[in-house]
């Protein structure tokens, strides 16, 4: 029988740059838990100086609610694409409010070995204005290098179908590798390899914040 340790948080925030992040980086955990505590989705861009992307703004909602996320709990925040460096103090204050109001206790950002500037910034400031509270880095595949995931969930097979659901939402990335459903699945039966389960969700170690406890039997 496999063992392994229980978390649980009562508000669990996750923050992507631009919409599919989430999805792509946590999708299947998300879709786990977000009947069972209370989940906040905030993508800070809605990638909508793109007149390609026109559509993404629905595909991003639809994609929420098949994993459970209700409209009010899928943000889209202010911020433009590919201009995250530049508004590094807003995007810090932006996220200090979103600790004061929502007061998250596990938060998920993109992981430290992502290369893309508008992700690095993100993680750099959730470390910032989220201090003395756990930080997991989730992968989204394309632009990160040397991604190894230390801390890893178990997810079942439903929470798999979910994700690779969720994401067939954005029809705007039908010919992108990285929404392919084999890849989609490879991942996370390779995440489940590592932790010796059928499927799991991977994360990188930014900060874990906790305190040891005995459970005493009878």
């Amino acid at each position: 029988m496999h063992s392994g340790i229980f978390f649980y948080g009562r508000r669990l925030l996750f923050i992507g740059a631009h919409p599919d992040d989430i999805e792509l980086g946590c999708g299947a955990m998300i879709a786990q838990v977000s009947q069972k505590t209370e989940v906040l989705c905030v993508t800070l861009s809605d990638n909508q100086k793109n007149p390609s992307l026109s559509n993404l703004v629905p595909e991003h909602y639809k994609s929420m609610e098949i994993l459970g996320v209700s409209r009010d709990h899928a943000i889209l925040g202010p911020f433009e694409t590919r201009r995250f460096p530049q508004v590094r103090q807003e995007i810090l204050e932006y996220m200090l409010d979103l600790r004061r109001n929502f007061q998250p206790d596990i938060v998920f950002v993109h992981t430290k070995a992502d290369i893309h500037q508008d992700h690095g910034t993100v993680t750099e400031e959730a470390l910032r204005a989220f201090r003395g509270t756990t930080v997991l880095g989730f992968d989204v595949l394309r632009s990160s290098y040397g991604f190894f995931p230390n801390f890893l969930v178990e997810v079942s097979e439903q929470d798999v179908e979910r994700k690779i659901q969720a994401l067939g939402s954005y029809h705007t990335y039908d010919n992108r590798y990285y929404f392919d459903p084999e890849i989609l699945r490879a991942t996370l039966i390779r995440h489940g390899a590592l932790a010796e389960r059928k499927y799991a969700e991977g994360f990188d170690i930014l900060r874990i914040v906790g305190s040891f406890g005995c459970m005493h039997s009878a």
